[in-house]
């Protein structure tokens, strides 16, 4: 039989100085998100060596004073280096050079892509209530510019076109339910990354650790991830919350390109708040919509993000390229969804409406046309595209004759009929007040959704209530890891005490 020839063991000699300027120096740019998660893991990972008495007492104790000191250094102060490898390699430098072997200890029944999966999520989880914080007030905010514009009259608009009779409220309350409805999505992904995958070792977890539920709950986890090469690896989690992240700023996008249309002298619909635009060098009298950029632009670095880590992940399994780049990537992704949805939240609060132009926009189109279609089937008895098209022929003759909308009369009707039919309608003699007038034809839409006034009225209590709910399960939330982090830290705290007092 031949024997193998490959090498196998660690690998002896310095790191190439081209890994490690790309791959380490990578991974530590990364290092701040995971510092603070990287404490607890370590921390919670001693105390359940010690319960199990895995660990001595005097090494433990040792390690837990420790912890304690880095868990208090900024990870802008830690030594992290990218000459010594990657960010746990960084750790485990500092706890040597301070403890010697004592430090060995933190490795028993754990590799370090366990600590900084555990980190990771434990950063996630902290950016996704803040992410849904954010989506909460923007709705919060939105749902309240809506309220004040219940009444204002505007032509809503489809492919940039005027389409019918409508409301600002009614218009701006199309952002604040798919906004709910992903904050919804965050928390449920929120649910999922709080997960623990504490215990799973590389793939098959570990003799040493026979219970991971301990280290789940002192990380304030709701329980662990099932499956050990699951819980090592998995990464469609991930993968929603950049979906949702990017569905979230798409909608928000959407808002940002009507308001940068409408702002515009063109329309002159809306203005924004002097805080939210900015001037031109050259040209005095531009006021630039410029905070709607930064909206617009986030939407499609997001959209990147999504689908450069859909190509990363796309990989066999158990590849380490998967999670390397989603340290870095899934935090400043949520980071960036953070402070567009808080930026957007302030264009909404403080955007001023200009009723009279959307009113006079309205005034002179031809948004009745499809409610005068209506009145034509229901008062002559005759099939909707018949309607449609002696409505149609109405509308493009008044069009090229400068009479709007308003203006149209039974006679026009009866005229564009016998073109169209061969005979009139019979409407010469007939008002056509209740379906010209934009707010007639907005009052009769009372349906569930419609843009008359009661129905927005109970869209937007039913959107406050929905904030409300959303507030009070994101304290909830807030307040159980908190609660654990504070827990953690006093059990460390008191351990010692116990240790060095007994």
């Amino acid at each position: 039989m031949t024997t193998s020839t490959r090498r196998s063991g660690p690998p002896e000699g310095a790191a190439a100085r081209e890994l490690i300027d790309s791959g380490f120096a990578l991974e530590n740019a990364d290092a701040p998100f995971l510092h603070g998660g990287l404490n607890l893991a370590d921390i919670a990972h001693v105390l359940d060596l010690l319960r199990r008495g895995i660990v001595p007492e005097p090494a433990a104790r040792d390690l837990l004073r420790l912890l304690l000191e880095v868990d208090q250094i900024p990870a802008a102060d830690f030594p992290y280096d990218p000459e010594v490898g990657e960010p746990y390699n960084s750790r485990e430098r500092f706890f040597v050079d301070r403890l010697g072997k004592v430090a060995g200890w933190m490795h028993a029944g754990r590799p370090r892509r366990e600590a900084a999966r555990i980190a990771l999520r434990i950063y996630l989880r902290d950016q996704l209530l803040e992410l849904v914080g954010e989506v909460e007030r923007f709705a919060r905010e939105t749902t309240a510019l809506a309220g004040r514009h219940v009444d204002t009259l505007m032509p809503d608009q489809t492919y940039l076109q005027q389409a019918q009779p409508s409301t600002f409220g009614h218009y701006v309350l199309s952002f604040v339910y798919p906004a709910l409805r992903d904050a919804r999505r965050l928390l449920a992904e929120f649910d999922d990354i709080n997960r623990s995958p504490a215990g799973a070792g590389c793939v098959n977890g570990t003799r040493l650790l026979d219970d991971r539920s301990h280290v789940a709950a002192a990380l304030g986890f709701d329980e662990v991830i099932e499956h050990t090469r699951d819980a090592m690896w998995q990464i469609d989690g991930l993968i929603h919350v950049l979906a949702t992240a990017a569905s979230l700023l798409s909608t928000q996008s959407k808002l940002a390109e009507d308001l940068e249309i409408w702002s515009s002298s063109e329309f002159d619909f809306v203005d924004l708040a002097d805080a939210y635009t900015r001037s031109s060098v050259l040209m005095p009298q531009k006021r630039n919509p410029y905070s709607l950029s930064i909206v617009r632009g986030a939407s499609g670095v997001l959209i990147g993000r999504l689908t450069g880590f859909l190509a990363v992940a796309k990989s066999p399994s158990a590849r380490s390229d998967n999670l390397i780049f989603a340290y870095g990537e899934v935090p400043r992704a949520l980071d960036l969804a953070i402070r567009v949805t808080r930026l957007m939240t302030g264009v909404a609060g403080t955007l001023q409406v200009n009723v009279e132009r959307m009113a006079e926009a309205l005034d002179d189109g031809y948004t009745q046309a499809t409610d005068l279609s209506e009145f034509i089937v229901q008062t002559c008895g005759v099939d909707y595209r018949s309607a449609y098209d002696v409505v149609g022929r109405t509308v493009r003759d008044a069009s090229r004759r400068g009479i709007p909308g308003r203006a149209i009369t039974g006679a026009m009707l009866d005229e564009a009929a016998v073109e169209v039919t061969g005979e009139a309608l019979g409407l010469a003699e007939t008002s056509l007040d209740d379906a010209l007038d934009p707010r007639v034809i907005i009052g009769t839409r009372q349906a569930t959704g419609g843009a008359a006034a009661a129905a927005i009225q109970s869209m937007t209590s039913q959107c406050e209530t929905e904030t409300a709910e959303l507030d009070q399960a994101l304290r909830q939330r807030r307040e159980a890891i908190d609660e654990s982090r504070r827990r953690l830290l006093e059990q460390a705290r008191l351990t010692i005490e116990q240790m060095e007092a007994g």
